[in-house]
């Protein structure tokens, strides 16, 4: 009986250690919730990422991809902040300036921007301009002496087509008109080619990744008038930096230091996010896990024919910028307030 007895606890024992080794998401699901439309460079990205990613985490879970549009990404930055779960099954694909929002203090922010699991960016994304070319603006500095102002449409106050487009009013006397209620980038190109609005700002990987642009690009249908970034992109040679232009107009340092603040943005890029309070060692994880999955050989082959732009950013990096941004001091914040409105 003793014998049996010792036998069994071994047993016991055993299953136990086999089933306290076996990894935490073997035959779980991660969802990457993605809070713009599918079809937009940011679900390309996602969808891409949830191909490869799981053969780098232990028991290879599997990956889907939930589209959340609305309010440029604010409903999905807070359904991953207060829904999911800390357990590293919940990720999110968001705008990179929604700490704008967090700034100005605005009710509809249900997150703290510091406290997200950054995993990481898939680049640090620039953002430009363009204009429908049939209309009477061939350079930015035409659109500073307008009577009649141009209509860019926007998604929201969170996106670059919203926050660019005011910081040039601002900044160097731009007369822009911002249309803004569309759910997504495709939605105002299609305004665009309507003649409903004239102009758009958006990131400059997307402009040179997928059409319409391809095709908007070759029947000179549009052209860009500015772009962020502090070096002008190579595919842009001729198109002034924004800051360029601040130089030109010999814009105040106290909106320089605003516009350093918005423009950061672009070094968040891409970024993915998960819950707060995912175990440290769970969050070391996918850190590695999405570090290895952005050096793929497949995903860069992928990537390369879909033209996205892969410029990959740490999520520790991530977090020390959020942190950052968030500590912008009063009277920068007073800035972006009287900016983009409260």
């Amino acid at each position: 009986m003793k014998i049996l007895a010792i036998g069994f606890l071994f047993v016991v024992v055993w299953v136990s250690t086999v089933h306290a080794q076996a990894p935490f998401y073997e035959g779980k699901t991660i969802r990457i919730v993605v809070g713009l439309p599918a079809g937009d460079a940011y679900d390309l990205y996602s969808r891409m990422l949830a191909t490869h990613m799981g053969k780098y985490i232990p028991g290879n879970p599997n990956i889907i991809v939930q589209n959340m549009p609305g309010a440029s990404t604010m409903i999905t930055a807070n359904y991953v902040y207060n829904i999911g779960k800390p357990d590293g099954l919940t990720f999110g694909s968001v705008l990179p300036s929604l700490y704008f929002d967090q700034l100005l203090g605005r009710k509809e922010v249900q997150f703290d921007w510091p406290k997200f699991t950054w995993l990481g960016s898939f680049e640090r994304s620039n953002n430009l301009l363009y204009m429908r070319a049939d209309t009477p603006f061939k350079t930015i500095h035409d659109v500073t002496k307008t009577s009649d102002p141009p209509k860019c449409g926007s998604t929201g106050t969170g996106s670059p087509s919203y926050y660019l487009v005011r910081l040039l009013n601002y900044a160097i006397g731009t007369k822009f008109d911002i249309v803004i209620g569309y759910k997504g980038g495709q939605e105002i190109d299609l305004a665009v080619e309507k003649g409903e609005v004239q102009c758009r700002s958006f990131t400059v990987t997307t402009f040179f990744a997928r059409e319409p642009f391809h095709t908007w690009r070759k029947k000179n249908f549009v052209r860009v008038l500015t772009q962020t970034g502090k070096r002008r992109d190579p595919r842009l040679a001729e198109v002034p930096t924004v800051h360029e232009l601040m130089d030109e107009y010999k814009t105040p340092e106290s909106m320089r230091r605003l516009a350093n603040l918005m423009l950061a943005s672009g070094d968040f890029g891409r970024p993915i996010i998960a819950t707060p309070g995912i175990p440290f060692d769970r969050v070391k994880l996918l850190r590695g896990a999405f570090a290895k999955t952005l050096r793929d050989p497949e995903l860069l082959d992928e990537a390369k024919k879909k033209r996205l732009e892969v410029d990959p950013m740490p999520g520790e990096d991530l977090e020390t910028l959020a942190k950052e941004v968030l500590s912008a001091n009063k009277d920068v914040v007073e800035r972006m307030e009287k900016l983009l409105g409260k």
